[in-house]
Protein backbone atom coordinates (compact mmCIF):
# COMPACT_ATOMS: atom_id res chain seq x y z
CA UNK A 1 0.00 0.00 0.00
CA UNK A 2 1.14 3.40 -0.78
CA UNK A 3 0.61 7.22 -0.27
CA UNK A 4 -1.00 7.58 -3.90
CA UNK A 5 -1.82 10.79 -3.41
CA UNK A 6 -0.31 13.98 -1.50
CA UNK A 7 -0.94 13.27 2.27
CA UNK A 8 -2.98 16.28 3.78
CA UNK A 9 -0.24 18.33 5.79
CA UNK A 10 -0.94 19.42 9.55
CA UNK A 11 0.05 23.14 8.06
CA UNK A 12 2.46 24.75 5.44
CA UNK A 13 5.46 22.28 5.17
CA UNK A 14 9.07 23.88 6.05
CA UNK A 15 10.84 21.26 3.58
CA UNK A 16 8.16 19.63 1.17
CA UNK A 17 9.30 15.76 0.45
CA UNK A 18 10.44 16.12 -3.90
CA UNK A 19 7.80 16.20 -6.07
CA UNK A 20 6.67 12.29 -7.20
CA UNK A 21 8.63 10.63 -4.55
CA UNK A 22 6.09 8.22 -3.12
CA UNK A 23 6.56 6.73 0.57
CA UNK A 24 5.23 3.55 1.47
CA UNK A 25 2.83 3.57 4.13
CA UNK A 26 4.39 0.69 6.43
CA UNK A 27 7.90 3.06 5.70
CA UNK A 28 6.04 5.90 7.25
CA UNK A 29 4.78 3.76 9.86
CA UNK A 30 7.56 2.30 11.06
CA UNK A 31 10.06 5.57 10.60
CA UNK A 32 7.05 7.43 13.20
CA UNK A 33 7.21 4.39 15.31
CA UNK A 34 10.49 3.07 15.89
CA UNK A 35 12.00 6.16 17.50
CA UNK A 36 8.72 6.30 20.04
CA UNK A 37 8.90 2.31 21.01
CA UNK A 38 12.66 2.73 21.97
CA UNK A 39 11.80 5.85 24.48
CA UNK A 40 8.91 4.09 25.53
CA UNK A 41 10.60 0.89 26.60
CA UNK A 42 12.96 2.80 28.70
CA UNK A 43 10.82 4.07 30.55
CA UNK A 44 10.09 0.21 32.49
CA UNK A 45 13.36 -1.67 30.94
CA UNK A 46 15.75 -0.38 34.14
CA UNK A 47 13.12 -1.37 36.74
CA UNK A 48 13.81 -5.10 36.59
CA UNK A 49 18.01 -4.25 36.70
CA UNK A 50 17.98 -2.50 39.74
CA UNK A 51 19.24 -5.06 41.95
CA UNK A 52 21.83 -6.10 39.67
CA UNK A 53 22.57 -1.86 39.48
CA UNK A 54 22.53 -1.90 43.15
CA UNK A 55 25.44 -4.51 43.41
CA UNK A 56 27.32 -3.24 40.52
CA UNK A 57 27.33 0.47 41.10
CA UNK A 58 27.11 0.14 44.72
CA UNK A 59 23.85 1.96 44.50
CA UNK A 60 21.64 3.08 47.87
CA UNK A 61 18.00 2.89 47.83
CA UNK A 62 17.45 6.40 47.21
CA UNK A 63 20.19 6.22 44.00
CA UNK A 64 17.73 2.92 42.86
CA UNK A 65 14.94 5.03 42.86
CA UNK A 66 16.16 7.96 40.50
CA UNK A 67 17.73 5.50 37.92
CA UNK A 68 14.43 5.23 37.61
CA UNK A 69 12.95 8.45 38.55
CA UNK A 70 15.29 10.82 36.79
CA UNK A 71 13.82 9.58 33.21
CA UNK A 72 10.57 9.89 34.08
CA UNK A 73 11.31 13.57 35.47
CA UNK A 74 12.82 15.37 32.87
CA UNK A 75 10.49 13.33 30.34
CA UNK A 76 6.99 14.03 31.15
CA UNK A 77 8.31 17.67 32.28
CA UNK A 78 8.91 18.89 28.86
CA UNK A 79 7.08 16.85 26.30
CA UNK A 80 4.57 20.00 26.06
CA UNK A 81 8.56 21.87 25.44
CA UNK A 82 9.56 19.22 22.93
CA UNK A 83 6.22 19.75 20.95
CA UNK A 84 6.35 23.79 21.07
CA UNK A 85 9.95 23.04 20.01
CA UNK A 86 8.77 21.15 17.11
CA UNK A 87 6.12 23.60 15.95
CA UNK A 88 8.43 26.59 15.65
CA UNK A 89 11.84 24.87 14.61
CA UNK A 90 10.68 21.99 12.54
CA UNK A 91 8.72 19.00 13.94
CA UNK A 92 11.03 16.54 12.06
CA UNK A 93 14.01 18.44 12.61
CA UNK A 94 13.74 18.53 16.48
CA UNK A 95 12.50 14.70 16.11
CA UNK A 96 15.81 13.82 14.65
CA UNK A 97 17.51 16.17 17.32
CA UNK A 98 15.39 14.59 19.94
CA UNK A 99 16.47 10.86 18.96
CA UNK A 100 20.08 12.03 18.30
CA UNK A 101 20.19 13.31 22.50
CA UNK A 102 18.66 9.92 23.32
CA UNK A 103 21.38 8.02 21.33
CA UNK A 104 23.69 9.87 22.98
CA UNK A 105 22.83 9.58 26.17
CA UNK A 106 22.39 6.22 25.94
CA UNK A 107 25.59 5.79 25.35
CA UNK A 108 26.91 7.83 28.17
CA UNK A 109 24.68 5.57 30.43
CA UNK A 110 26.23 2.13 29.13
CA UNK A 111 29.89 4.03 29.90
CA UNK A 112 28.57 5.27 33.42
CA UNK A 113 30.28 3.56 36.47
CA UNK A 114 29.30 5.85 39.17
CA UNK A 115 25.62 6.33 40.32
CA UNK A 116 25.49 9.92 39.84
CA UNK A 117 26.73 9.52 35.86
CA UNK A 118 23.84 7.06 35.42
CA UNK A 119 21.44 9.56 36.82
CA UNK A 120 22.75 12.27 35.02
CA UNK A 121 22.52 10.52 31.44
CA UNK A 122 19.12 9.16 32.70
CA UNK A 123 18.13 12.14 32.98
CA UNK A 124 19.54 13.33 29.37
CA UNK A 125 17.81 10.91 27.69
CA UNK A 126 14.81 12.27 29.31
CA UNK A 127 15.45 15.24 27.81
CA UNK A 128 15.64 13.60 23.99
CA UNK A 129 12.55 11.08 24.65
CA UNK A 130 10.51 14.26 25.81
CA UNK A 131 11.16 15.35 21.93
CA UNK A 132 10.15 12.43 19.96
CA UNK A 133 7.46 10.77 21.63
CA UNK A 134 4.61 14.08 21.12
CA UNK A 135 6.06 14.65 17.63
CA UNK A 136 5.88 11.04 16.79
CA UNK A 137 2.07 10.92 16.54
CA UNK A 138 2.07 14.63 14.76
CA UNK A 139 4.15 13.31 12.27
CA UNK A 140 2.68 10.35 11.47
CA UNK A 141 -0.87 11.77 11.57
CA UNK A 142 0.65 14.03 8.59
CA UNK A 143 2.12 11.34 6.77
CA UNK A 144 -0.78 9.43 6.25
CA UNK A 145 -4.05 10.26 4.31
CA UNK A 146 -6.85 11.24 6.64
CA UNK A 147 -9.00 7.84 5.39
CA UNK A 148 -5.78 5.93 6.37
CA UNK A 149 -5.56 7.61 9.39
CA UNK A 150 -7.60 5.67 12.14
CA UNK A 151 -5.56 2.60 11.10
CA UNK A 152 -2.23 4.06 11.01
CA UNK A 153 -2.61 5.61 14.56
CA UNK A 154 -4.19 2.20 15.73
CA UNK A 155 -0.76 0.43 14.37
CA UNK A 156 0.75 3.34 16.41
CA UNK A 157 -0.69 2.36 19.55
CA UNK A 158 -0.32 -1.15 19.12
CA UNK A 159 3.75 -0.18 18.79
CA UNK A 160 3.58 1.96 21.81
CA UNK A 161 1.60 -1.10 23.71
CA UNK A 162 4.49 -3.02 22.57
CA UNK A 163 6.93 -1.19 24.37
CA UNK A 164 4.87 -1.46 27.62
CA UNK A 165 5.15 -5.16 27.13
CA UNK A 166 8.64 -5.51 26.16
CA UNK A 167 10.29 -3.55 28.88
CA UNK A 168 9.98 -6.01 31.88
CA UNK A 169 11.18 -9.09 29.21
CA UNK A 170 14.10 -6.98 27.33
CA UNK A 171 15.34 -5.95 30.99
CA UNK A 172 14.55 -9.66 32.67
CA UNK A 173 16.77 -10.97 29.12
CA UNK A 174 19.48 -8.36 29.15
CA UNK A 175 20.26 -9.15 33.22
CA UNK A 176 19.74 -12.69 33.29
CA UNK A 177 22.04 -13.24 30.52
CA UNK A 178 24.07 -10.48 29.34
CA UNK A 179 25.70 -6.95 31.65
CA UNK A 180 23.26 -4.17 32.79
CA UNK A 181 24.93 -2.05 30.32
CA UNK A 182 23.16 -3.81 27.43
CA UNK A 183 19.66 -2.29 28.61
CA UNK A 184 21.34 1.03 27.45
CA UNK A 185 23.58 -0.23 24.19
CA UNK A 186 20.81 -1.80 22.68
CA UNK A 187 19.23 1.53 21.84
CA UNK A 188 22.33 2.93 19.97
CA UNK A 189 22.17 0.59 16.38
CA UNK A 190 18.07 1.10 16.65
CA UNK A 191 18.20 5.35 16.82
CA UNK A 192 20.89 5.14 14.41
CA UNK A 193 19.08 3.37 11.41
CA UNK A 194 15.78 5.43 12.85
CA UNK A 195 17.29 8.86 11.91
CA UNK A 196 17.94 8.51 8.11
CA UNK A 197 14.83 6.42 7.91
CA UNK A 198 13.12 9.74 9.71
CA UNK A 199 14.64 12.16 6.88
CA UNK A 200 13.37 9.60 3.97
CA UNK A 201 10.43 8.49 4.96
CA UNK A 202 8.65 11.53 7.09
CA UNK A 203 8.13 15.13 5.98
CA UNK A 204 8.80 18.38 7.67
CA UNK A 205 6.49 20.87 9.07
CA UNK A 206 6.27 23.85 11.22
CA UNK A 207 4.05 26.67 11.82
CA UNK A 208 5.57 29.51 10.21
CA UNK A 209 6.30 32.77 11.97
CA UNK A 210 5.31 30.98 15.69
CA UNK A 211 7.09 33.22 18.79
CA UNK A 212 8.20 30.33 21.11
CA UNK A 213 6.08 31.30 24.43
CA UNK A 214 9.37 30.57 26.34
CA UNK A 215 7.48 31.91 29.78
CA UNK A 216 4.80 29.45 29.16
CA UNK A 217 7.48 26.77 28.73
CA UNK A 218 9.23 27.83 31.87
CA UNK A 219 6.40 27.60 33.62
CA UNK A 220 5.39 24.49 32.56
CA UNK A 221 8.15 23.01 33.04
CA UNK A 222 9.03 23.88 36.49
CA UNK A 223 5.23 23.63 37.38
CA UNK A 224 5.36 19.80 35.98
CA UNK A 225 8.61 18.97 37.62
CA UNK A 226 7.42 20.09 41.15
CA UNK A 227 4.76 17.79 40.87
CA UNK A 228 6.13 14.87 39.00
CA UNK A 229 8.76 15.08 42.00
CA UNK A 230 6.32 15.37 44.73
CA UNK A 231 4.41 12.21 43.25
CA UNK A 232 7.53 9.98 43.00
CA UNK A 233 8.87 10.48 46.50
CA UNK A 234 5.26 10.36 47.80
CA UNK A 235 5.35 6.71 49.00
CA UNK A 236 9.37 6.69 50.33
CA UNK A 237 8.70 10.62 51.84
CA UNK A 238 5.17 10.55 53.20
CA UNK A 239 2.52 12.39 51.57
CA UNK A 240 2.10 14.28 54.68
CA UNK A 241 6.08 15.22 54.72
CA UNK A 242 6.99 18.96 54.38
CA UNK A 243 8.95 18.60 51.37
CA UNK A 244 6.69 16.58 49.28
CA UNK A 245 3.46 18.80 50.33
CA UNK A 246 5.91 21.88 50.06
CA UNK A 247 6.57 20.51 46.60
CA UNK A 248 3.06 20.19 45.47
CA UNK A 249 2.20 23.56 46.39
CA UNK A 250 5.21 24.69 44.44
CA UNK A 251 3.47 23.05 41.63
CA UNK A 252 0.42 23.83 42.20
CA UNK A 253 1.32 27.65 42.06
CA UNK A 254 3.44 27.82 39.38
CA UNK A 255 0.97 25.82 37.18
CA UNK A 256 -1.71 28.11 38.33
CA UNK A 257 0.67 31.15 36.69
CA UNK A 258 1.33 28.95 33.68
CA UNK A 259 -3.25 28.75 33.03
CA UNK A 260 -3.23 32.99 33.67
CA UNK A 261 -0.05 33.29 31.19
CA UNK A 262 -1.45 30.86 28.86
CA UNK A 263 -5.17 32.84 28.78
CA UNK A 264 -3.13 36.32 28.54
CA UNK A 265 -0.10 35.55 25.59
CA UNK A 266 -0.98 36.22 21.99
CA UNK A 267 0.61 32.82 20.96
CA UNK A 268 0.18 30.36 23.87
CA UNK A 269 2.18 27.14 24.04
CA UNK A 270 -1.23 25.60 25.12
CA UNK A 271 -4.15 27.17 24.23
CA UNK A 272 -6.78 26.85 26.84
CA UNK A 273 -9.68 26.57 24.04
CA UNK A 274 -8.48 22.93 24.01
CA UNK A 275 -10.00 22.67 27.51
CA UNK A 276 -13.60 23.93 26.38
CA UNK A 277 -13.68 21.02 24.30
CA UNK A 278 -15.05 17.99 26.12
CA UNK A 279 -13.95 14.75 24.20
CA UNK A 280 -10.05 16.42 24.61
CA UNK A 281 -11.09 17.33 28.06
CA UNK A 282 -12.31 13.76 28.73
CA UNK A 283 -10.02 12.17 26.91
CA UNK A 284 -7.52 13.44 29.09
CA UNK A 285 -8.65 12.58 31.74
CA UNK A 286 -9.32 8.21 30.52
CA UNK A 287 -5.51 8.60 29.48
CA UNK A 288 -4.83 9.34 33.18
CA UNK A 289 -6.52 6.84 34.45
CA UNK A 290 -5.66 3.84 32.49
CA UNK A 291 -2.02 4.77 32.59
CA UNK A 292 -2.33 4.77 36.74
CA UNK A 293 -4.39 1.26 36.64
CA UNK A 294 -2.16 -0.06 34.03
CA UNK A 295 1.12 1.10 35.19
CA UNK A 296 0.53 0.71 39.13
CA UNK A 297 -0.94 -2.53 38.71
CA UNK A 298 1.87 -3.81 36.68
CA UNK A 299 4.46 -2.42 38.93
CA UNK A 300 3.08 -4.92 41.86
CA UNK A 301 1.91 -7.43 39.45
CA UNK A 302 5.64 -8.01 37.72
CA UNK A 303 6.90 -8.21 41.46
CA UNK A 304 4.39 -10.51 42.33
CA UNK A 305 5.22 -13.21 39.29
CA UNK A 306 8.85 -13.26 41.04
CA UNK A 307 7.81 -13.48 44.61
CA UNK A 308 5.00 -15.96 44.16
CA UNK A 309 6.77 -18.58 43.51
CA UNK A 310 10.47 -17.17 43.48
CA UNK A 311 11.20 -16.73 39.78
CA UNK A 312 13.86 -14.86 37.70
CA UNK A 313 12.95 -11.26 36.34
CA UNK A 314 13.16 -12.89 32.44
CA UNK A 315 10.75 -16.06 33.68
CA UNK A 316 8.08 -12.70 35.24
CA UNK A 317 8.80 -10.30 32.66
CA UNK A 318 7.38 -13.18 29.76
CA UNK A 319 5.18 -14.33 32.00
CA UNK A 320 3.25 -10.34 31.47
CA UNK A 321 3.37 -11.13 27.85
CA UNK A 322 -0.23 -12.71 28.35
CA UNK A 323 -1.45 -8.99 29.42
CA UNK A 324 1.42 -6.70 27.93
CA UNK A 325 1.04 -8.17 24.04
CA UNK A 326 -3.11 -7.85 23.58
CA UNK A 327 -2.30 -4.40 22.77
CA UNK A 328 -0.55 -5.22 19.27
CA UNK A 329 -2.92 -7.14 17.97
CA UNK A 330 -6.62 -5.03 18.96
CA UNK A 331 -5.19 -1.17 18.80
CA UNK A 332 -5.16 -1.69 14.64
CA UNK A 333 -8.74 -3.11 15.01
CA UNK A 334 -9.81 -0.33 17.58
CA UNK A 335 -7.97 2.38 15.37
CA UNK A 336 -10.31 0.90 12.06
CA UNK A 337 -13.56 1.06 14.10
CA UNK A 338 -13.04 4.56 15.97
CA UNK A 339 -14.48 6.23 13.35
CA UNK A 340 -17.37 4.06 12.63
CA UNK A 341 -18.40 3.53 16.66
CA UNK A 342 -16.81 6.54 18.30
CA UNK A 343 -13.90 6.77 19.78
CA UNK A 344 -15.45 7.40 23.64
CA UNK A 345 -17.60 3.67 23.63
CA UNK A 346 -14.18 2.09 22.70
CA UNK A 347 -12.56 4.00 25.58
CA UNK A 348 -15.03 3.09 27.95
CA UNK A 349 -15.73 -0.61 26.69
CA UNK A 350 -11.52 -0.97 27.21
CA UNK A 351 -11.42 0.44 30.89
CA UNK A 352 -14.38 -1.77 31.91
CA UNK A 353 -12.44 -4.59 30.81
CA UNK A 354 -8.85 -3.25 31.92
CA UNK A 355 -11.18 -2.94 35.47
CA UNK A 356 -12.58 -6.25 35.04
CA UNK A 357 -9.66 -7.89 34.21
CA UNK A 358 -7.69 -6.02 37.09
CA UNK A 359 -10.41 -7.49 39.63
CA UNK A 360 -10.43 -11.11 38.45
CA UNK A 361 -6.39 -11.27 38.86
CA UNK A 362 -7.07 -9.59 42.11
CA UNK A 363 -9.26 -12.08 43.53
CA UNK A 364 -7.15 -15.08 42.19
CA UNK A 365 -4.22 -14.13 43.47
CA UNK A 366 -3.00 -16.31 46.36
CA UNK A 367 0.14 -17.58 47.75
CA UNK A 368 -0.32 -20.34 45.84
CA UNK A 369 -1.97 -19.61 42.95
CA UNK A 370 -0.82 -21.20 39.48
CA UNK A 371 -0.07 -19.10 36.54
CA UNK A 372 -2.85 -20.67 34.88
CA UNK A 373 -5.28 -19.09 36.62
CA UNK A 374 -3.47 -15.90 36.07
CA UNK A 375 -3.77 -16.39 32.09
CA UNK A 376 -7.19 -15.67 31.47
CA UNK A 377 -7.96 -11.94 33.55
CA UNK A 378 -4.36 -11.42 32.13
CA UNK A 379 -5.55 -11.11 28.55
CA UNK A 380 -9.20 -9.23 29.76
CA UNK A 381 -7.44 -6.90 30.98
CA UNK A 382 -4.87 -6.88 27.71
CA UNK A 383 -7.39 -6.36 25.76
CA UNK A 384 -9.41 -3.63 27.57
CA UNK A 385 -5.82 -2.02 26.64
CA UNK A 386 -5.79 -2.43 23.24
CA UNK A 387 -9.26 -0.51 23.16
CA UNK A 388 -8.06 2.12 24.81
CA UNK A 389 -4.76 3.46 23.14
CA UNK A 390 -5.78 4.34 19.41
CA UNK A 391 -9.16 5.74 20.04
CA UNK A 392 -7.18 8.54 22.85
CA UNK A 393 -4.74 9.10 19.76
CA UNK A 394 -7.61 9.81 17.28
CA UNK A 395 -9.99 11.57 19.72
CA UNK A 396 -6.79 13.79 20.97
CA UNK A 397 -5.90 14.41 17.55
CA UNK A 398 -9.88 14.96 16.13
CA UNK A 399 -10.64 17.68 19.07
CA UNK A 400 -8.02 20.23 17.74
CA UNK A 401 -7.33 22.17 14.67
CA UNK A 402 -4.89 20.14 12.46
CA UNK A 403 -1.90 22.64 13.25
CA UNK A 404 -2.39 21.89 17.02
CA UNK A 405 -2.15 18.23 16.72
CA UNK A 406 1.66 18.68 18.28
CA UNK A 407 0.39 20.71 20.92
CA UNK A 408 -2.81 18.90 22.13
CA UNK A 409 0.16 15.58 21.13
CA UNK A 410 2.30 16.95 24.24
CA UNK A 411 -0.09 17.77 26.23
CA UNK A 412 -2.45 14.69 26.70
CA UNK A 413 1.16 12.46 27.17
CA UNK A 414 1.96 14.48 29.83
CA UNK A 415 -1.28 13.95 31.52
CA UNK A 416 -0.25 9.78 30.73
CA UNK A 417 2.94 10.18 32.20
CA UNK A 418 1.61 11.91 35.41
CA UNK A 419 -1.13 9.48 35.56
CA UNK A 420 1.55 6.39 35.51
CA UNK A 421 3.51 8.03 37.77
CA UNK A 422 1.02 8.48 40.10
CA UNK A 423 -0.45 5.07 39.64
CA UNK A 424 2.82 3.81 40.75
CA UNK A 425 3.25 6.26 43.90
CA UNK A 426 -0.64 5.58 45.02
CA UNK A 427 -0.55 1.74 45.18
CA UNK A 428 2.75 1.89 46.35
CA UNK A 429 1.86 3.54 49.38
CA UNK A 430 -1.48 1.42 50.09
CA UNK A 431 0.77 -1.84 49.51
CA UNK A 432 3.76 -1.22 52.24
CA UNK A 433 0.63 0.14 54.17
CA UNK A 434 -1.30 -3.42 54.61
CA UNK A 435 2.13 -5.39 53.28
CA UNK A 436 5.32 -6.02 52.33
CA UNK A 437 7.55 -7.96 50.51
CA UNK A 438 9.11 -10.02 53.30
CA UNK A 439 7.12 -12.78 52.31
CA UNK A 440 4.96 -14.43 49.81
CA UNK A 441 1.56 -13.84 52.42
CA UNK A 442 2.97 -10.30 53.14
CA UNK A 443 2.96 -9.63 49.28
CA UNK A 444 -0.48 -10.41 48.56
CA UNK A 445 -1.91 -9.04 51.87
CA UNK A 446 -0.40 -5.89 50.26
CA UNK A 447 -1.11 -6.43 46.56
CA UNK A 448 -5.03 -6.72 46.74
CA UNK A 449 -5.71 -3.61 48.33
CA UNK A 450 -3.82 -1.69 46.45
CA UNK A 451 -4.98 -3.51 42.98
CA UNK A 452 -8.55 -2.54 43.89
CA UNK A 453 -7.70 0.98 44.19
CA UNK A 454 -6.27 0.84 40.68
CA UNK A 455 -9.78 -1.25 39.54
CA UNK A 456 -11.89 1.73 41.28
CA UNK A 457 -9.74 4.36 39.20
CA UNK A 458 -10.01 2.81 36.03
CA UNK A 459 -13.72 2.21 35.99
CA UNK A 460 -13.59 6.26 37.05
CA UNK A 461 -12.25 6.15 34.30
CA UNK A 462 -14.61 4.44 32.26
CA UNK A 463 -17.73 6.42 33.10
CA UNK A 464 -16.05 9.79 31.78
CA UNK A 465 -15.31 8.15 28.26
CA UNK A 466 -18.85 7.75 28.30
CA UNK A 467 -19.19 11.00 28.05
CA UNK A 468 -17.05 11.65 24.61
CA UNK A 469 -18.77 13.11 21.76
CA UNK A 470 -18.62 10.70 19.01
CA UNK A 471 -17.84 13.16 16.51
CA UNK A 472 -15.87 15.87 18.72
CA UNK A 473 -15.38 19.27 17.52
CA UNK A 474 -12.21 20.69 16.95
CA UNK A 475 -11.08 24.04 19.21
CA UNK A 476 -10.08 27.06 17.51
CA UNK A 477 -6.78 28.21 18.42
CA UNK A 478 -6.71 31.06 20.59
Amino acid sequence: MTLSEESPVLDKPAAPAPEGRRIPLWLAIVAASVPMFMVALDNLVVSTALHTLAVDLKADTQELQWFVNAYVLSFACLLMTGAALGDRFGRRRVFVTGIAVFTLASIGCGLADTSSGLITFRTIQGFGAAAVMPLSLTLLSQAVPERLRGMALGVWSGVSGLAVAMGPVVGGAVVDGLDWRWIFWINVPVCVIAVPLVLFALRESSLPGVRLDLAGMVLAAAGLCAVVWAIVHGEPDGWTSGKVLGAFAAGALLLAVFVVWESRTAEPMLPLSFYRVRAFTLTNIVSATMYFGVFGSLFLLAQYLQIVPPRTPLEAGVRTLAWTLMPMFVAPVAGLLTDKVGGGRLMALGLFLQGVGLGWINLVADTDTAYSAMVGPMIVAGIGMGFVFAPTAAVVLGSVSREHAGKASGANTTVREIGGALGIAVLSTVFVTYGSTRSPQEFVDGLHPAVWVGVAVVLFGALCALGIPRHPRPADAE
